[in-house]
């Protein structure tokens, strides 16, 4: 159940998509917001509080991933993709932009809403638990703050989108336990989505905490099993 009256951005270049996903979000419902190009998206959001946002790929002037890739640079707000390119490789460096799902737009239009609802449901969820546990996971040089939904390295603020927050959370806050990626993906995604997404999101946490992405010292890999967070709490 979403505890408040959420607004979406929908940011789409097809004037048919915006108006059939304002009508199907506003049953809901849901506060609606629409852009069709970045810029104007820019608008919005200096403006307006947005609790999701629906991202076409194909956009002017600016691609959906680039716009994504800048977005991530200030906010960890949930994005959804949606978008008529559907090659692993795109879904793959959408989610690696930071992106929490990847929708393909042969999808109708309520599964696209089900998967909104879905990715707030855990976002809420996420702050809902955060608020009952420890505030502040100190590892020395690395530190999460869960109430302040902080990651800092060497002293230096680290910005973890929403779902790499989750996954970082649920590892270190179980130290040295054994997640399999089914487990991983069922706790921090639900039961929509690709499960081959978790190897994404734990490579894109690598690469902001490691010290080296390739010899990573927080999060390993048990190789044909899934991943485990090592380190004690100081």
């Amino acid at each position: 159940m979403i505890e408040h009256t959420a607004t979406v951005l929908v940011i789409d270049d097809d004037e048919t998509i915006l108006d059939l996903m304002r009508d199907f979000l506003e049953a809901e419902p849901f506060i609606v917001e629409t852009a069709q190009e970045s810029q104007e998206a820019w608008q919005v959001l200096e403006r307006t509080s947005v609790d999701c946002i629906l991202l076409d790929v194909m956009l002017p002037h600016l691609s959906g991933f680039e716009l994504c890739r800048q977005l991530r640079e200030t906010s960890d707000v949930p994005i959804l993709f949606l978008s008529a390119r559907h090659t692993d490789t795109d879904k793959i460096r959408g989610l690696g932009l930071g992106g929490d799902d990847y929708i393909v737009k042969s999808a109708t239009p309520a599964e696209v809403v089900a998967r909104i609802k879905a990715v707030l449901r855990r976002t809420q969820a996420s702050l809902r638990t955060s608020s009952q546990q420890q505030t502040v996971l100190d590892f020395g040089r690395l530190v999460i703050n869960i109430t302040a939904h902080e990651v800092r390295v060497e002293g230096h603020s680290v910005l973890l989108a929403a779902r790499e927050f989750a996954l970082l959370q649920l590892l270190t806050e179980h130290p040295r336990q054994v997640f399999t990626r089914d487990q991983l993906f069922e706790r921090c995604w639900g039961e929509i989505g690709d499960r081959h997404t978790v190897a994404v999101h734990i490579a894109r946490i690598r690469e902001k905490i490691e010290p080296d992405p390739t010899h990573p010292v927080y999060i390993s890999t048990v190789w044909g099993i899934g991943y485990r967070f090592e380190g004690d709490v100081r």
